[in-house]
């Protein structure tokens, strides 16, 4: 086979053959296809799409780069949590602590910050100490004796996922449906799982812009999970506006503390619980949801949730008081204040702008080679519909260098949208796909 007769195929709307598709990513694995031949496929990818039988075979060639983790000998039901990706997501860090509170294994692999949105590992790694590259004797032995453990992609679970996640960060690709499928699904199926439950993010925040392409991509991932006998749900939800107030890596951390001591903001703390119901529910600790809902308030409002979150940060090599002390974790060594400049209703927040901005001011990555500034990011000072004056102050950037500081800026004042009157109320939960 040639790569370049491959990515003319798929250029021109071709089906690939599962052998193809195969060779493709064994290939590129192996080091023998050019990092600029498989961004040439990628995109072709994001193009044309792929039919469920490529993603099928691209899902087994990604599980097959590596090894299968046997979680069997951990006793309790296996459910991870997993979000397509959003500005000021950070729910996995609070649902997955109260569902590991009420009884349920959490073996979560998580990723890095895409393109404006940020990951799960980028916030853990703020946390001095904290370690996300753990052997698989280490993450099985926290995640048995804890309950809850996190790792990022090794040389030895889904290594393809691993190199062309990166990839895709640094080619505009991420949004295509086909490939984010891929890529999550490899990586939870690898895992043994006994359930999963699914954040399918939409609006200008998300990869997926339309409602109606975050159904797709809710559908085609359930539909995976279902062929391989795995109990899957997912959630569509809201992301027009940043979830909390907090982005940026440190700063996330500091609103989940808040979040899981019962202190946090109303659409991030609602969505987390949601999330942590349905994974209870999914492992069978309560028959009902309604009776699995019950069980995650309770584990958020008795601080078992946040005493969880603590034992995994200590397991995994981190300082657990940083939860206490924010002055523990990376600060910025500035801050700049975005004022309004009328009065009136906040109509609308453009996630994008604001998860754009943060990243170029430090919090994100351009390319794949890109360090992360875990102090800096973004708090907002207020949510879409809530009324203000001129003047009152809409945001605060906070920094470590001014290099890309005032265009960073201009970016975040242009994302808010005043108006004279209320915007409607917008639902955070949008639909259920199962």
């Amino acid at each position: 086979m040639r790569t370049v007769d491959l990515i003319q195929r798929k250029r021109n709307g071709e089906e690939l053959s599962p052998e193809e598709i195969t060779w493709l990513v064994d290939s590129y694995t192996r080091g023998e296809i050019p990092d600029y031949q498989i961004s040439a496929f990628l995109m072709a990818v994001y193009f044309q799409s792929m039919t469920d039988l490529e993603v099928g075979a691209m899902v087994e060639s990604m599980i097959a780069s590596g090894e299968r983790m046997d979680l069997s000998a951990i006793p309790g039901p296996k459910v991870d949590k997993h979000s397509t990706g959003g500005v000021g997501d950070k729910t996995s860090l609070i649902s997955a602590p109260l569902a590991a509170a009420a009884g349920v294994k959490v073996p979560m692999i998580s990723g890095r910050a895409l393109g404006h949105t940020g990951g799960t590992l980028d916030k853990l790694e703020s946390i001095p100490g904290f370690r996300t590259n753990l052997s698989t004797d280490e993450f099985k032995e926290v995640l048995d004796k804890v309950g809850y453990a996190v790792v990022g992609q090794s040389d030895t679970l889904t290594p393809a996922d691993g190199k062309l996640y990166a990839l895709r960060d640094a080619t505009a690709t991420v949004e295509s449906i086909a490939l984010i499928a891929a890529s999550i699904m490899s990586k939870k199926l690898a895992m043994g799982l006994d359930g999963l439950v699914l954040d399918v993010k939409v609006g200008s925040g998300a990869f997926m812009k339309r409602q109606v392409d975050a159904r797709k991509l809710a559908q085609l991932m359930t539909t995976i999970a279902r062929r391989a006998g795995l109990r899957a749900q997912a959630l569509i939800t809201d992301m027009t506006q940043p979830l909390g107030y907090a982005i940026g890596n440190a700063l996330e951390i500091m609103e989940v503390s808040q979040t899981l001591q019962f202190s946090g903001p109303e659409d991030l703390t609602r969505i987390s619980l949601e999330l942590a119901a349905r994974m209870i529910y999914l492992g069978k600790v309560a028959a009902t949801l309604e009776e699995a809902r019950d069980i995650a308030a309770a584990k958020l409002r008795d601080g078992s949730g946040y005493q969880k979150l603590k034992e995994t940060i200590a397991a995994q090599g981190g300082n657990p008081q940083v939860l206490d002390r924010f002055d523990l974790l990376p600060n910025a060594s500035g801050a700049l204040e975005i004022n309004s400049p009328r009065g009136g209703y906040i109509s609308a927040i453009d996630a994008e702008e604001i998860g754009l901005a943060s990243s170029m001011i430090g919090a994100g990555r351009d390319t794949k080679e890109d360090s992360i500034d875990p102090a800096v990011g973004v708090i907002l000072e207020v949510k879409t519909g809530q009324k203000i004056e001129a003047g009152a102050v809409l945001c605060r950037l906070y920094f470590t260098n001014e290099d890309r500081l005032a265009e960073a800026a201009e970016r975040v004042e242009d994302a808010f949208r005043i108006s004279t009157s209320a915007p409607e109320p917008r639902e955070l939960i949008l639909e259920v796909v199962s």
